[in-house]
């Protein structure tokens, strides 16, 4: 289970939790929980289990939204579809195939 949030939450059935620490207020428009199921959904099609890929997709969809956020939009003016600009250099990013310089 994933609460989206602020700081969202993974919970599997073991009890275990994990915070995502990425992510801002700019999520908190129509359509982003469907760009994050379908970031979790792609995850899990590559194979990752249900918690892996939840924490992953979390991950990569709160790093899209502050890339976003710092480039683009703002937190004020981001819809759901400027994360499909961010997502690949959030998952370049944490690959560490990219610089950051722009999220100084």
């Amino acid at each position: 289970m994933l609460l989206k949030g602020e700081a969202s939450i993974v919970a599997d059935p073991s009890g275990e939790a994990y915070v995502i620490p990425v992510g801002n207020p700019g999520l908190a428009t129509p359509g982003t929980g469907d760009v994050l199921s379908g970031v979790i959904t792609a995850q899990l099609a590559k194979g990752l289990g249900a918690t892996d890929a939840a924490c992953l997709g979390g991950y990569l969809h709160g790093l899209a939204a502050d890339l976003a956020a710092r480039i683009a939009t703002g937190t004020e003016g981001m819809i759901a579809s400027d994360l499909f600009e961010f997502l690949p250099q959030a998952v370049e990013r944490l690959k560490g195939d990219e610089d950051d310089e722009e999220m100084q």
